[in-house]
């Protein structure tokens, strides 16, 4: 497919689609993409009773950050991250996500944590905490990292949060997939190119999940945005954009301008891991400028384009194995491709754990999709596309016939919307067994397509003017009204027992790891940055 045809795959009836699909539709085949493993996550601001960023260590009854598989930060030493180990089924998911807040949450000493996006109740900038990892080694890697974010974007863009989405299929899809395409490729490296054609193919698409989830259509003054000049005045407190689906995924959120020099392709595993590398190791003059140590203390880890490979900003990144204790990119080198990230969700505020199962399902049949649909290399032309699409719909997705670029063409955003999840449903239809709600997942979307009032932003600037409240007094009760469902909602004593043993035994491993005689952290970074400079 050349660069000027359609720039969004799109099913067609004799396509490669349509073989993939037929051919998982024939005798029961379609079990093997069902019970993949998934798991969220999911941020949040630790705030004070009254909605003001807490001041206080991350509380040591939930573990330590540093060693902890579930309940860690993010940015901040008050943005806890709670992560969901992969899991069968979304039911399982949202199950222990549910247990995980209600853990956390009875410890929290009467703080809340805060249900949006976007932050209220800052301080000024270089008071707001980073998240303190102890000593050790890996410790202060990873809060010298954080140093360095707030040196190079600005403390408050960190503490913006969201919903990371973790997805591979079941293990046993590939031989038979691979049989299927009459691959010449290893199994690995075609799984590796495969997985690679979806992430291309959800770059392509992922203004979809921020239009149908996007939820943060309004900022609180205390963020103080660049570019809000451009925002609307709600309230005293409040700015917003009349039409927008996601502040945090525009300009004004991450989407900022200093990544957009850098484009890390995605055409293969090679180019992805040789771009991603390159970036890392390539020295940056503004960040130079900064210094990286200073009197003694480190205020970045480098100097580089990228610190480490996960200050790279995308819609999703290609994972390798989590077992592996190799960089990320000498791990995918090595490794290949074991899952993808999605990092388009914003919190879903009027959802007690942020994130809904109709979202889940949708993302799921959506991300099969991306996989199973045609997927050729995206050209700059397009990459172009992609970009302003995305900001447009970030910006102004709810704009009466909002008209986008695909295939070098204009197009009404609801027509390509709606071409869009004709396809996405025939993955949902097979992924239903026994009514799981896929299909109705994706009903969903269209009713959203068809009318924006029915989307997330809508509705949340619809329940900001009919209750005559700004954003921070609406979220604040929102965040109340979460907390006190939680405290009532105890997991089941099993994972209670669970989550009590895992915050114990996280802190003794972090002590441990504080005790442990280690070589000069000067030295830990020179072997490790070394092993991405050697792909060793």
């Amino acid at each position: 497919m050349s660069s000027r045809g359609p720039s969004i795959p799109l099913p067609g009836a004799g396509g490669p689609f349509a073989a993939r699909l037929a051919w998982l539709a024939e005798r029961g085949r379609a079990a093997l993409i069902r019970h993949g493993l998934r798991g969220v996550e999911k941020e949040s601001l630790r705030v004070g009773p009254d909605g003001r960023l807490s001041r206080r260590p991350h509380p040591r009854a939930l573990g330590a950050a540093l060693t902890h598989p579930y309940i860690t930060t993010d940015y901040s030493e008050a943005l806890p991250e709670l992560v969901t180990p992969p899991q069968r089924t979304q039911w399982e998911t949202l199950q222990f996500l549910c247990d995980l807040h209600a853990f956390v949450q009875r410890r929290l000493d009467g703080e809340l944590l805060w249900p949006a996006s976007m932050p209220c109740g800052l301080p000024a900038d270089d008071a707001i905490p980073i998240a303190d990892y102890g000593p050790s080694n890996l410790g202060m890697m990873k809060t010298v990292y954080r140093r360095g974010l707030g040196h190079r974007y600005g403390r408050a863009m960190q503490a913006i949060a969201g919903v990371h989405f973790n997805y591979s299929l079941p293990a046993d899809f590939w031989p038979d997939y691979h049989a299927f395409s009459r691959s010449a490729e290893p199994l690995a490296d075609f799984r590796s190119a495969e997985l690679m054609g979806l992430v291309r193919n959800y770059r392509r698409c992922a203004w979809l999940v921020t239009y149908l989830f996007g939820a943060s259509p309004a900022v609180c003054r205390s963020f103080r945005p660049d570019g809000h000049e451009l925002l609307e005045e709600l309230d005293a407190e409040t700015w917003y954009a009349p039409h927008a689906t996601s502040l945090r995924m525009s300009d004004l959120g991450y989407r900022n301008k200093t990544q957009g020099r850098l484009s890390i392709g995605v055409g293969s595993l090679a180019e992805y891991v040789a771009g991603l590398r390159a970036a890392v190791t390539t020295e940056e003059p503004r960040y130079a400028a900064i210094g990286v140590c200073v009197d003694g203390e480190y205020r970045q880890l480098n100097a580089n384009i990228l610190q480490i490979e996960n200050e790279y900003y995308s819609t999703i990144r290609p994972k390798p194995n989590k077992a592996s204790r190799r960089p990320p990119v000498v791990a995918l080198a090595h490794g290949g491709v074991d899952y993808v990230e999605v990092r388009t969700l914003d919190l879903s505020a009027a959802d007690p754990v942020g994130v809904s199962s109709n979202e889940l399902r949708f993302l799921e049949a959506l991300l099969i999709y991306c996989l199973l649909a045609e997927s050729p290399p995206i050209s700059q032309a397009e990459q172009a596309e992609i970009d302003a699409r995305d900001l447009a719909v970030a910006r102004e997705g709810r704009r009466p016939k909002l008209a986008v670029v695909a295939g070098g063409r204009e197009r009404l955003l609801a027509e390509l919307g709606m071409e869009l999840v004709t396809g996405v449903r025939a993955v949902g239809e097979l992924l239903d067994e026994d009514a799981q709600g896929y299909v109705a997942a994706v009903d969903a979307a269209v009713e959203a397509l068809r009318d924006p009032d029915r989307t997330p932003s809508a509705k949340l600037l619809a329940a900001l003017r009919s209750e005559r409240a700004g954003f921070f007094e609406y979220t604040l009760e929102l965040a109340r009204s979460h907390a006190a469902y939680f405290r009532e909602l105890a997991p089941a004593e099993a994972r209670e027992a669970m989550l009590v043993e895992a915050a114990e035994r996280s802190l003794e491993e972090a002590e441990a790891a504080a005790r442990r005689a280690e070589q000069p952290f000067d030295e830990y970074l020179r072997d490790y940055f070394a092993q991405i400079q050697g792909q060793t």
